[in-house]
């Protein structure tokens, strides 16, 4: 697996723009940020200096599922170009048909393509294990992250998501954090700085239980939230609150304007709220999802271009108002 896996990035690889021609390029977030760290609950730059970044989290890269045929260079250079992202993510599909587990070759290719993307657009890149029983594969989760650092640890725009969205029938304490801390130190072992996200309890919402028992002894360290707005308000707000209060440095790494499913009303008025919150306490956060899927967190309404260049009719009003989030933040 790694074997085959490290052939093919290596010679994708290749293709990604080198430093030196840096000073032909325009400014872009990881050309101004540089290297991410960790200080208190905070993301800081190479200048010490607080950030918060915008993006968009793309769906499930499984094949089958239709949205994988987003992971392309046009939709990446769209959102850096024309969204004004800082940002993305992308949602390697570690569970169901079609996931890494079934297909490697074609949910690797996916993913290598959207990483070489964003790093010729100067963005930075979440590269996220989507599963929501990821202790059940571990081993297979070490393989590739292993070789996801091997391939582009050296670069600063890689950020590791190791676990989607721990289930609420989960234990923190005895199964996510355990699982955590194996990943990071494998990922150590080769990458020796950059962020890695850190899923939490019940569907990443349980933030106040990492806070109360954190991951200790490693530095960069982030813990993801997730809320969709139509569905968490105030009371997720002060759990997370809590935990920012105690030091936990947070990341929304998925956010929708709709129902906890994905679908349902879009809830314009709480999706502020929650952009006031992560303006208060600079926190990044991604949009679900890059998709036309026949469901309202959808950004795309049905048939949408798989390379970008999306005009007003081409967006739902959840991909609308997630764009100007975006262009504004």
């Amino acid at each position: 697996m790694t074997h085959l896996f490290r052939i093919l990035i290596l010679i994708l690889l290749a293709a990604i723009p080198t430093a030196a021609h840096a000073q032909d390029r325009p400014i872009t977030p990881v050309s101004e940020h540089g290297q991410l760290s960790v200080s208190g609950p905070h993301i800081t730059d190479q200048s010490d200096n607080i950030i918060s970044l915008a993006g968009p989290s793309f769906f499930w890269s499984n094949t089958g599922w239709q949205q994988e045929r987003f992971y392309t260079k046009g939709t990446v250079a769209t959102f850096a170009k024309d969204w004004n992202a800082g940002i993305i993510r992308v949602a390697m599909g570690a569970q169901g048909n079609g996931s890494y587990l079934d297909d490697e070759d074609g949910n690797i290719d996916r993913v290598v393509t959207v990483v070489n993307a964003a790093i010729k657009n100067g963005l930075y890149v979440i590269v996220d294990w989507h599963s929501h029983q990821a202790e059940q594969d571990i081993e297979e989760a070490k393989l590739f992250f292993t070789a996801l650092a091997e391939a582009y640890g050296e670069t600063p725009n890689l950020i590791y998501e190791i676990y989607n969205e721990p289930l609420d029938t989960t234990d923190w304490d005895t199964v996510v954090k355990p699982y955590a801390e194996e990943l990071i130190e494998t990922i150590r072992a080769v990458d020796p700085d950059n962020l890695i996200i850190v899923g939490t309890q019940s569907w990443a919402q349980d933030v106040d239980k990492a806070a109360d028992n954190p991951i200790t002894g490693h530095a960069n360290i982030l813990y993801a939230l997730h809320f969709y707005a139509a569905s968490h308000k105030a009371e997720l707000r002060k759990k997370a609150q809590y935990a920012i209060d105690k030091g936990l440095p947070l990341i929304i790494s998925e956010w929708g304007t709709v129902t906890y499913n994905g679908d349902g009303y879009m809830d314009a008025k709480s999706t502020r709220k929650w952009m006031e919150f992560a303006k208060k306490n600079n926190l990044s956060h991604l949009n679900w999802s890059v998709s036309d899927k026949n469901e309202t967190a959808s950004m795309f309404k049905p048939g949408a271009s798989s390379e970008g260049g999306w005009t007003d009719e081409d967006l739902t009003p959840s991909g609308l108002l997630a764009r100007d989030i975006m262009r504004d933040w």
